[in-house]
């Protein structure tokens, strides 16, 4: 029996948390599990979010945003072989596979931030996600995504605020060079 958990039920209930605490951690700790749930949930998929910019090498489908940018919910499909250098995000995440593995490369900053465009990361670990596996993103991590597989893939992402306005970075590590990261989303 598939769960039935709406999009709809999955925004209340973070309402709920967001209203009751501000602690990233136990934010964190709460919106896991639900996410895993509505990621799991066939209510909010369809065809279409698999559609990805073949320049780009992925798409973002908004699934929803509160009116004041406090929340933003997409779908990520990513192409076969393709991905997303390393950034941040300037807010929480959690992120959960629904339909393929996604490598994700996780970052340390080791640079100061001092010097404009530049920056300096270091390798740390990496997690290949799968349908129901959840990445939790506290505020300030950096982490790469690529598909390795044959197809594209699709991911469910939970921001803590819309990641346009936050201020987020995109990293090259071979190159040393960070510049502002925006998204498109259909």
């Amino acid at each position: 029996m598939a769960d039935d958990y709406t999009l709809e039920s999955f925004v209340e209930d973070l309402r709920r948390i967001l209203g009751e605490t501000q602690d990233e951690a136990s934010i964190l700790k709460q919106v896991g599990p639900l996410a895993r749930r509505a990621a799991l949930s066939p209510a909010w998929r369809s065809d279409d979010q698999y559609i990805a910019d073949p320049e780009l090498g992925f798409g973002s489908t908004l699934l929803h945003v509160e009116p004041d940018d406090s929340l933003f919910i997409v779908a990520d499909s990513w192409l076969p072989g393709r991905g997303v250098n390393a950034h941040d995000h300037g807010t929480w995440a959690v992120v959960v596979g629904v339909d393929g593995d996604e490598r994700n490369i996780l970052w340390e900053r080791v640079d100061d931030g001092s010097r404009p465009g530049h920056a300096e990361l270091r390798r740390l670990d990496e997690r290949v996600i799968a349908r129901g596996d959840v990445l939790l993103v506290p505020e300030g991590s950096i982490h790469s995504v690529v598909n390795e597989t044959a197809r594209t893939t699709l991911s469910f992402h939970v921001y803590g605020r819309h990641l346009n306005q936050t201020g987020r970075s995109q990293f090259d590590p071979e190159t040393r060079t960070e510049k502002p990261f925006l998204i498109e989303t259909r």
